[in-house]
This record gives C-alpha cells, structure tokens and sequence, in this order.
C-alpha cells in the first residue's frame, strides 16, 4: 500500500492529481464548504472551552488539495484571538499535493509551513488536529484463519502479474474475545500505523491541550472482514492489475484507534455518523443562510448537505470520533 500510494516515481498520490471530480474519488470537503467550515469552527470552540491557551497549532493531516482548510480559514477570520498565536502545519507526503495545497492557500494572510511526516512536530503546543479521509489509506496487514493458524496474507510475483498468497509459517495473534471466535478463512486486519500514529497523538493532546477530529469511513465494533480496495476514476478497481494507478485503501477501525488514543492518556468520544455530528453542529442552519445567499445554487447546497448527511450515502458509513484531553467537557457535535 505505500508503495502503491507514495512511490515518488511510481505512487498514485505522487504522480497525479487525485482528489475532486476530474480525478479519482471526492472527499467531503469538496461536496460542500460547510465541511471544512464546522471543522473550523470546532477547533475554535474547543480552544475556547479549554481557556483560550496561548500558542495553538492548528495542523492538518492529508489535506487533500487545501480545499478543507481554506474553508475552515475562512470561518475563523473573525475568531483574531485564535489567529493570532496560530502556527498552521500541513503533513503532506507528496510533493506534488503540496504545490496544489500552497496553490489554494496562497491568499491567506497566515503563516503556514509543510512538513512530511507527524514526526517531524515539535509536541510542545496545544494541538488541534483534523484529518479527514487520512486513515483509510494508512497501510494494514491482513492475517487469515487457517488450519495452521493466522497466515498473514502477503503479495506474491508470478511472471508478469501479481497475486495474493499466505505466509506459510503463522502468525501468534492475541484476538480480543470481543472480535468473536474467527471461523476458517476470516480475515483479520490491523493497521499498525493508524494506531501508533492516534495513540501518539492522544498523548500529546493529554499533555498539553487541545483536541483531535478523525473522520473516515468505517466500523465502530471490531469484527472480522476483508475491507482492502482500490477505486480509479470513481470506480472499484482491480487492487493488484496496476500498482499506483488506483487508490487503495481500508476499513478504518475506529475501536482500535479508540484504545490506542485512551493509552495515550487521552479521552475519546464517538465514533458517531457523520451526519450525526453535522446535524449536531447546525448544517441545516448554515445551509438555509448559504442558500438564500445563493438563491441560484440552492438546490446544488441542498442537495451536497444530503450527500455528507444521509445515512444512505455518506452519513452513516463515514465517522466522527474525537480525541480530547481526559478532563475536557463534551466537544462539540458529540
């Protein structure tokens, strides 16, 4: 998967422009303003509950083509206090997202700087942290019950193609007995990097403030499944016919990085739908004074709102989980 994805000659996000409705798939914030604009405001109202601390960074995780925050700027322009102190940190592992992100943003009177990797930040700040659709293309490992035990499944060369074949030796797995017993042939995934990544984060917001929104498509209960896919042109794809010339992606376990999130010391709340949390945050609202500001395009915010919010497209399957210092009160949307 990070291969695929990363290559810097040959990876998917590396060598294309993939977000919007001329690329692969589209992400929430490309639906409707009011996305990036609740986030926004989220972050702000967080940092107000917790007493307006001095010295806030505002850092975005995967930010796509900037849409997000551009929007989420916006909404903040007369939030000064907050902007004042703001340090804006963008982690963005392809070269070529960043030139479009600093494209977006080029307008905005506010400091900003890219860096990598989330190791590359200092963990001396309060920290508000958004991340949206980042998750679900971190790499997983899929283990499979057989005879032997678990097998992890690994991608095998024959002549020109590629396939999908099981370790021969198995893997010792401690399951969680709230998995449930795994029948022959049950797949289990895990994503190392999805839970190291949260549970660092949550100790960082445990120690020194703030709070974190993770938002993706996935389970709130541990099960077993195979969720591995690949999306091209707004269309499921093979997931090994062309490395790098697809989106692969998975489940995001959102029990998991609940517990790895409360081991950083941090509290957690949610997972929720995601339509859930914007009609909690006031969509309908925002969306009748967008409309009649636009009375032309009414039925075009009308009809985004539903898209992020029923639970036929997008509002049950994508989730809202927070992470929050363990002494905060309930966030916002929750």
């Amino acid at each position: 998967m990070t291969l695929a994805l990363h290559d810097p000659q040959s990876g998917f996000y590396a060598t294309r422009e993939a977000i919007g409705a001329g690329g692969h798939f589209i992400t929430a914030p490309e639906i409707s303003q009011i996305f990036g604009e609740f986030l926004g405001l989220w972050c702000a109202q967080v940092w107000q509950v917790q007493g307006r601390p001095a010295k806030p960074r505002l850092v975005e995780l995967g930010p796509g083509r900037g849409v997000l925050m551009r929007d989420a700027l916006r909404a903040l322009r007369g939030i000064h206090d907050f902007l004042e102190g703001l340090e804006l940190l963008f982690v963005e592992a392809s070269p070529e997202f960043e030139q479009i992100q600093r494209k977006s943003l080029v307008d905005q009177k506010i400091s900003m700087r890219w860096v990598r990797h989330w190791s590359d930040i200092d963990q001396d700040r309060p920290l508000f942290l958004l991340a949206n659709e980042f998750l679900d293309a971190l790499p997983i490992r899929q283990f499979v019950m057989t005879e032997r035990g678990w097998c992890e499944r690994v991608v095998t060369e024959s002549g020109d193609a590629l396939s999908f074949a099981l370790a021969p030796i198995p893997t010792p797995l401690v399951v969680p007995a709230e998995r449930g017993t795994a029948a022959q042939g049950a797949v289990l995934e895990v994503s190392q990097a999805s839970e190291s990544l949260v549970e660092d984060i949550g100790r960082t917001i445990a120690t020194q403030g703030g709070g974190a929104l993770f938002i993706d498509y996935g389970h709130a209960s541990q099960g077993f499944g195979d969720t591995l896919q690949a999306v091209a042109r707004h269309k499921h794809a093979d997931i090994l016919s062309a490395p790098g010339e697809a989106d692969i992606s998975a489940h995001v376990d959102f029990a998991a990085l609940s517990e790895s999130a409360q081991r950083g010391g941090a509290r957690v709340w949610g997972p929720i739908g995601q339509g859930d949390f914007l009609h909690a945050m006031g969509i309908e609202t925002r969306m009748r004074k967008l409309a009649t500001a636009n009375p032309t395009q009414s039925s075009d915010i009308e009809e985004a709102v539903a898209r992020l919010t029923n639970p036929e497209d997008m509002g049950s399957l994508f989730k809202v989980l927070a992470v929050m210092p363990p002494n905060a009160p309930t966030p916002p949307g929750f």
